[in-house]
């Protein structure tokens, strides 16, 4: 089974640290929502108790606390997660994964509520990337290219919404031209009855 980014953000150092956990491991807290705890035991973290606090999926949606279960769902944000306002007030509707962990997540952020005995530093193999990993942890690169995405998918949207709209625009002009030609049509024929008619009484 494919693997499992964990995001571990340490309030204390404001330190962050990324473990990666094979999925057969981490079935353990599948089920477990935004918000609710869990033992570290699970992905490794021998006495710790870590707080889910958001994630996303393997095409980069993330995980949205107002949304319950584990499917996708498109809704309308003000905010982060999964929307970030250039104008306030402003209002966005984007698809988001639910509250719930599931095997269609590949990272979940989780900070520590209750450290272990070893620190962090010592059982994770990787470097903390600092203070600003904590700040930016909604911000991943998946959720940049789910935006791009989003907004790849709202112009075709639009542009083929335009389409349509020319189209229907059209159509009117296209039934005046067919009324036009059978007006000249039937005009012509009239005329060449009336021409022949003519003909005839010219005859007698």
């Amino acid at each position: 089974m494919p693997g499992m980014k964990f995001v571990v953000s340490e309030p204390e150092t404001k330190k962050a640290y990324q473990l990666e956990v094979d999925q057969t491991k981490a079935v353990g807290i599948f089920g477990k929502k935004i918000g609710e705890d869990f033992n570290g035991d699970v992905i490794g973290l021998d006495g710790y108790v870590l707080k889910i606090t958001g994630g996303s999926d393997k095409d980069g949606f993330p995980m949205h606390p107002s949304v319950r279960g584990p499917g996708r769902k498109r809704v309308l944000l003000a905010g982060k997660p999964g929307f970030h306002p250039k104008i306030k007030g402003q209002r966005k509707r984007k698809i988001v994964r639910g509250d719930t962990l599931s095997d269609a997540i590949a990272q979940v952020n989780v900070k520590v509520v209750k450290k272990g005995e070893k620190s962090l530093e010592q059982i994770v193999p990787t470097k903390p990337k600092g203070k600003k990993v904590e700040a930016k942890e909604e911000k991943t690169k998946e959720e940049k290219k789910e935006e791009k995405k989003e907004e790849k998918a709202e112009q075709e949207k639009e542009a083929e919404q335009k389409k349509e709209a020319e189209q229907k625009k059209e159509m009117p002009e296209t039934k005046a031209k067919v009324e036009e030609k059978k007006e000249v049509k039937e005009a012509k024929a009239e005329k060449e009855a009336k021409e022949k008619k003519e003909g005839e009484e010219a005859k007698k």
